[in-house]
Order: structure tokens, then C-alpha cells, then sequence
């Protein structure tokens, strides 16, 4: 499982500018005005071959009121909870502040590393000005500038020194994990319960009651696998308590950790944008996805014609990537809830397939030839010979062409989509890379 580094720190003290920079995007917004991030980010940051996740806390601030205060301590204990390493960040412009004093006495009390970072430190005077940050108690202050990265090498090797080894909270390493995931309410604990015939999970109709990720070991169709319950991800601006925070890290480290998402989606309500956030997430960690429609004994109109508008709804939203099951079902009534179980199984199983390059080369190279890369620049791109690659996670595929550098995304799902067409990929990530020659 990714170990997981959450960045705390009073409002406007670069939190956003510092995950921006770990994680080499900008999907933070920053702006001077304190208490900006509003959005829960979420990101990957790979340093020396490691790779860890980052979340930027300064979402979790929802009450502009008690935007100071009593949120940002909530905030400092949930993360202090969950994650494996906290970065607490402090400001050498405005100094030690009462808020500062306060969070650094939660950390202290915590029994998990803590680095302390003194941020905004751009130039050598600065960096004398960190020194009363000692009286926080927590050892010496990293100083960074995280607006023109000065510093944040050092960090991120003190970062990987700090960070323990990875414990799978699964016991056995080989057996397959199926993660239930979705909004809150969407009916994950009840298809869970339906499968093993027990209320081993509260059941409410009060969106959000599980506040945690729950594994249950499950034997069906001769296959043994576990199935892990996540605590639903809550639309951002519906998160206000403590214990949500809680409960999305513990989803995002149950998506990390699987090898297939069942994603649920309430077929009374569509599919929202809620759902589309949970599958980017699903997408970005390249997991086999199964989509399940759920409450399907509730909607009125069960045609064919209505299943096929909510299936064109589902490929319209998610493309480019439509080559999922999708699967409408009744976690209350027991409505195909099976075939939910044997889909993912199929799913899982398409992952470990593997294409002679012998057989690679004579379906792919006549299409190809085909319907050969456009040309740029009016140079002629020859695509020669492809093979699978060994060892990976999901299925990966390397064209060997002599001007790699000129083949667009469009031609690449291209070739992901004729390879999806011959062989039984349903559900599966694939990777598509091209090489030179």
C-alpha cells in the first residue's frame, strides 16, 4: 500500500505552492488570499525510484467562520490519524503564531514522524529566522521556498528516510482484492452484505455511516478473493466533520491498494460528477473497473431502450475509456448481484493476459499498414514490429517506429482500441507505448 504524507499548516502558508511542487502539477489553486483551496487535492510524488501520495489539507477547511481555529486543529487530528507522515508548515515571514503553537501540541502528541518545514526561506538571512521555530518542539526546521523549489530535495530524501516500509493491511499478498467504492449511499455496505449473507456492516439510509475500510476474505466461483468496503467519498462541499476527512483518505488508500474497483452508482440519481471523480481516481491509479448500476428495482422504466440510454450516458461521460462492464443490479433484492462478483473475477483475470508476439505482429502489423500514423511535417512514420511487454501490472504493448516522437495520443488509442477489438481486455487498463526502432 502507497504511504501517505498529508501537509498541514495554517491557511497561506504555501501548502498548495509546496504539493504543487512534490507532485509536479498544478492542479492546486494558490493565491495570496488565505483559505484558497477549497478542493481536497490528491496527488502521486515519485523521488529516488519511491513513490508515495500527497494530500494537501487546506481543502478540509469547509466553515469560513472557524476557518482559523477549531477546523484547522480538526483537520491537524484527522490527518495525524490516517497518514503516515505529517509535514506541518510554517511561515518564517510571519514567524511562531498561536495557531502554530497550537497544532505543533497536537503533533507532539501524535505517534507518527512529523517534519517541521519553515517555508518562504529565499534567501540566506531568511534562513536565520528559522531558528525560533525550535521552541515548537519538534526538532529542526527544514527551510524550504516552495514557490522556486530551493530546499525541496532535501526534503523530499528527508521525507523517504522517515517514511515506514509498507504494511498491507491484507494479510495474504497473492489473493486478489475487489474494492466497493462510490459515493455515500450508493449501496456499497448492502451489496457487500448480500454477498456474504450477514449485516457485518452497518446499513443506514444516513449517507456516510461507514468511516472506514473494511476487508472481508470471500470464496465464490472456486476463486478466493477479498472484498474491501471503502467509507463513501463525499462530494467536497458536503464535507464538514472531522471524520469524513478520515473516511476519504481510507477510500483513496483502498482504491491505491486494489486490484479491481466496483464502483456503484445509483440509478436513481444518474451518474454525477461525484462518480466521474471517484473513476478519475480509479483511472489515475490504473486500476480494472466494473461499473454497477445500483437500486436498479427502483427506476419504472426497465426496457431495453432505458438500459441502453443509461450505458451511453455512462461511455458518454467516461470516454475515451468505454471497454468496462457495466452491470445493473439490486444490492436489496439480490438482482444480479453475482454476476458482480464473477464480471470482476473475469475482469481480474484479463489483466494477467499475455499475447505471443508472433500473434501480436500478424493481427496488428496488416492493420497498421492499413491505416498507417499520419504523416507531420512530411515525414512518413513505419510502425515495423510490436510485442508485449513481461512482468507488468496491467497489460503493456511497444510499437517500434522510426520517428516515435511524431505519433499523437488519437493514433495511440488507436492501437489500444484494435488491440481491445482481437483480444479480451474488458474492464482492463492497457498501456500503449512507442519506441524507436
Amino acid at each position: 500500500m502507497a504511504n501517505l504524507v498529508a501537509i498541514v499548516g495554517r491557511p497561506n502558508v504555501g501548502k498548495s505552492t509546496l504539493f504543487n511542487r512534490m507532485t509536479q502539477s498544478r492542479r492546486a489553486i494558490v493565491s495570496d488570499v488565505a483559505g484558497t483551496t477549497r478542493d481536497r487535492q490528491y496527488g502521486k510524488c515519485s523521488w529516488n525510484g519511491k513513490e508515495f501520495s500527497v494530500v494537501d489539507t487546506g481543502g478540509w477547511v469547509v466553515k469560513s467562520d472557524d476557518i482559523f481555529e477549531d477546523a484547522i486543529r480538526q483537520q491537524v487530528k484527522v490527518a495525524t490519524e490516517e497518514a503516515d507522515l505529517v509535514l506541518f508548515l510554517v511561515d518564517v515571514e510571519t514567524g511562531v503564531t498561536d495557531w502554530d503553537e497550537d497544532v505543533a501540541m497536537i503533533l507532539r502528541r501524535a505517534k507518527l514522524p512529523v517534519i517541521l518545514v519553515a517555508n518562504k526561506v529565499d534567501n540566506s538571512g531568511n534562513a536565520y529566522e528559522a531558528a525560533e521555530f525550535y521552541r515548537l518542539g519538534l526538532g529542526d526546521p527544514v527551510c524550504i521556498s516552495a514557490a522556486t523549489g530551493g530546499g525541496t530535495g532535501d526534503l523530499l530524501d528527508l521525507i523517504l528516510t522517515k517514511l515506514p516500509n509498507n504494511v498491507d493491511e491484507a494479510p495474504e499478498e497473492n489473493i486478489p482484492r475487489f474494492a466497493v467504492v462510490g459515493r455515500p449511499n450508493a449501496g456499497k455496505s448492502s451489496l457487500i452484505n448480500a454477498f456474504i449473507g450477514e449485516e457485518r456492516n452497518i446499513v443506514t439510509d444516513i449517507a456516510g455511516t461507514t468511516r472506514d475500510s473494511i476487508y472481508t476474505r470471500y470464496t465464490k466461483f472456486g476463486f478466493d478473493f477479498y472484498l474491501v468496503d471503502t467509507a463513501g467519498i463525499r462530494r467536497k462541499n458536503k464535507v464538514s466533520e472531522d471524520l469524513e476527512f478520515y473516511s476519504v483518505m481510507r477510500s483513496i488508500r483502498a482504491i491505491e491498494n486494489s486490484d479491481v474497483c466496483i464502483l456503484m452508482i445509483d440509478a436513481t440519481r444518474g451518474i454525477e460528477a461525484q462518480d466521474m471523480n471517484i473513476f478519475q481516481l480509479i483511472q489515475k491509479n490504473n486500476k480494472s473497473l466494473v461499473v454497477v448500476v445500483n437500486k436498479w428495482d427502483l427506476v419504472q422504466d426497465k426496457s431495453q431502450k432505458a438500459i441502453d440510454t443509461f450505458k451511453n450516458a455512462i461511455h458518454n461521460r467516461m470516454a475515451p475509456f468505454v471497454d468496462f462492464p457495466i452491470i445493473f443490479a439490486s444490492a436489496l433484492t439480490k438482482q444480479r448481484i453475482f454476476k458482480v462478483l464473477e464480471t470482476a473475477k473475469q475482469v481480474y483475470l484479463n489483466r494477467e493476459t499475455r499475447i505471443g508476439t508472433t500473434k501480436l505482429n500478424e493481427v496488428m502489423l496488416p492493420i497498421i499498414e492499413q491505416t498507417p500514423p499520419p504523416s507531420t511535417k512530411g515525414k512518413y512514420i513505419k510502425i515495423k514490429y510490436c510485442s508485449q511487454l513481461p512482468n507488468t501490472q496491467i497489460p503493456s504493448f511497444v510499437f517500434y517506429a522510426n520517428l516515435p516522437q511524431y505519433i499523437k495520443e488519437p493514433y495511440r488509442r488507436f492501437l489500444e482500441n484494435k488491440i481491445r477489438e482481437n483480444w479480451s481486455m474488458h474492464g482492463c487498463p492497457i498501456n500503449v507505448f512507442i519506441r524507436q526502432k
